[in-house]
């Protein structure tokens, strides 16, 4: 019995004592798509401060494909040791109803280290559009069924998502015209060949600004500073909606919880200072700091609320 308690203390002993000296080498962090996207961009954003908080380095890497599913595969498969970490949105939670044979499970692979940040989407139409409010929208939506198109960046895109959520909490049937790509989507509909989009804000704002596009809402719970004047949609009469494009930062299950513990304080720190806020502002992003367990609630509920709607349209993967 003392040998089993001595034992024990000292695994104890030694998973504190790694865990303060943790990072003792570079971090990798998995960004699951190719560079230039939004978690690369993000994942960039954050990784130097990240970094200086833990007193380490980390190394971005992009392993980019199959919807994010090779970067996932790694990170699931990585030692648990915390020195890989990875980042992902949207498709962490909505690729295991997407694919039928996937190598990993979002719940049961990953520990959550905590959310990152969170963005907008806003509902935009052409500005010569005779629409000028989410109310008028929904109007000649319900009057011309199936009349109404709206752009979007692909199957299974966040673009996508957020229009089918859109259309079923307003009973419209608006058809979805498919692009390769936010870009061909967001120039379609600013020349008229669509009625309407869901494009982030951050790729819309110029074009708000300059008037070429007009902005009926945005998707998320508040405002947003960068287009104050604009509603939310449900402040526009969309009731309870909300919609954003998260980013969620995660170890590979099993990696120590003193550990995961580090990086979430750090990640919190990191999300506080006036260089990340101003940063991820200027590009209509909001730090979302929480804490793992808090993380790991909120994605295993959109884990449920995707796959519900995935399920009901049957969406899948291009």
């Amino acid at each position: 019995m003392a040998r089993m308690l001595l034992a024990v203390a000292l695994a104890t002993f030694a998973a504190a004592a790694g865990a303060q000296a943790y990072p003792s080498q570079p971090i990798r962090m998995i960004s699951p798509f190719p560079p230039g996207g939004s978690v690369d961009i993000i994942g960039r954003l954050i990784a130097d401060p990240l970094a200086a908080q833990l007193g380490g380095r980390i190394v971005v890497e992009n392993r980019g494909g199959a919807s994010g599913n090779i970067g996932m595969e790694a990170a699931a498969r990585a030692a648990p040791d915390g020195y890989t970490i990875v980042l992902n949105t949207i498709p962490l939670v909505t690729n295991k109803s997407l694919f039928d044979k996937l190598s990993w499970d979002p719940i049961r692979d990953f520990a959550p280290i905590g959310m990152v940040a969170t963005a907008p989407h806003v509902l935009v139409v052409p500005a010569k559009s005779p629409v000028h409010s989410v109310a008028d929208l929904v109007k000649l939506a319900k009057e011309r069924p199936g009349k109404l198109s709206y752009a979007s960046a692909g199957y299974g895109t966040t673009f996508h998502f957020c229009a089918e959520l859109f259309k079923d909490t307003t009973g419209t049937f608006i058809v979805h015209i498919p692009y390769r790509g936010g870009g061909p989507a967001l120039v379609d509909t600013l020349s008229g060949q669509v009625d309407l989009s869901f494009p982030t804000l951050s790729a819309a704002l110029p074009f708000i600004k300059a008037g070429s596009l007009r902005a009926l809402g945005v998707t998320d719970f508040s405002r947003s500073p960068l287009l104050p004047g604009t509603p939310t949609l449900a402040e526009a009469g969309v009731k309870d909606f909300q919609f954003s494009q998260w980013q969620a930062l995660l170890a590979p299950a099993g990696t120590p919880r003193e550990i995961v513990l580090r990086l979430n304080a750090a990640l919190n720190a990191a999300l506080k200072t006036p260089d990340i806020r101003e940063k991820f502002q200027s590009q209509a992003i909001e730090a979302f700091p929480t804490t793992p367990e808090e993380a790991g609630k909120f994605l295993a509920g959109e884990v449920t609320r995707y796959a519900r709607l995935i399920k009901a349209k049957g969406i899948t993967a291009e």
